[in-house]
């Protein structure tokens, strides 16, 4: 399956507790659809105490064709809570595919909420990004109410989850099968569809058993240390 088939919305919001893999998602996307032809902007709004941040990442997407827009173009390396202009390109221009790299928490979250009458006029999907390994989610109650938590504060209604779960260098075929499983509970409990599992290529092959496609990846968003 395509990136486009997978994400069939013009805009994807992609939130997800610290550590998810929600940025690692972003770019992977971005790249993605741009892979196959789609004019594409990533938004990295991921404003508040942000570790891995997309924009890290700008040289790569742009070689690509991505543009990237931030809420800190002068300094790359600060954290400065002001949206920027263009993120009304995403919202008014619709022959662009918008993928936006929101904040981790609700206080995060909070940057959509004033475009929120904006945003629900157009074609886009809030994304939440799922890891069993984090503690703060790993439990079905836990991560169905982080999930609430960010449609109250944005005004937006998700309507997809993924499945990210990993370990880092230590990820194996059972540790996505195990967010597999974390993931469907969720669907149930809240009755929003899972719309893929992430896992690098390398382990595609082993995961045909799974329900729902695979969102193949390259790890991008990686500290320099460990480049």
């Amino acid at each position: 399956m395509t990136a486009a088939s997978m994400f069939p919305h013009r805009i994807s919001i992609i939130t997800g507790h610290y550590g998810t893999g929600k940025t690692e998602l972003a770019v992977n996307l971005a790249l993605a659809l741009a892979a196959e032809g789609s004019q594409v902007m990533l938004a990295d709004l991921d404003i508040v105490n942000p570790y891995f941040r997309s924009r890290e990442r700008r040289p790569l997407l742009e070689q690509a064709g991505v543009r990237v827009i931030s809420s800190s173009q002068e300094c790359s390396d600060a954290d400065v809570p002001a949206l920027p202009a263009e993120l009304l390109t995403i919202l008014e221009n619709r022959e662009i595919r918008g993928v936006l790299d929101i904040g981790g928490d609700p206080v995060g979250a909070r940057v959509l909420a004033r475009f929120q009458p904006k945003i629900v006029l157009e074609d886009y999907q809030l994304i939440c990004v799922i890891n069993a390994n984090r503690p703060e989610v790993r439990a079905p109650e836990d991560a169905e109410s982080y999930l609430r938590a960010i449609e109250a504060t944005t005004g937006l209604a998700c309507t997809g989850l993924v499945n990210n779960t990993h370990l880092c260098g230590e990820t194996t075929p059972e540790q996505i099968r195990k967010g597999a499983a974390l993931a469907e509970e969720v669907s149930r409990r809240t009755g929003i569809p899972v719309l893929c599992h992430v896992a690098e290529e390398r382990f595609v092959p082993e995961l045909s058993d799974l329900r729902e496609p695979v969102f193949p990846i390259t790890i991008k968003m990686k500290k320099p240390w460990e480049l």
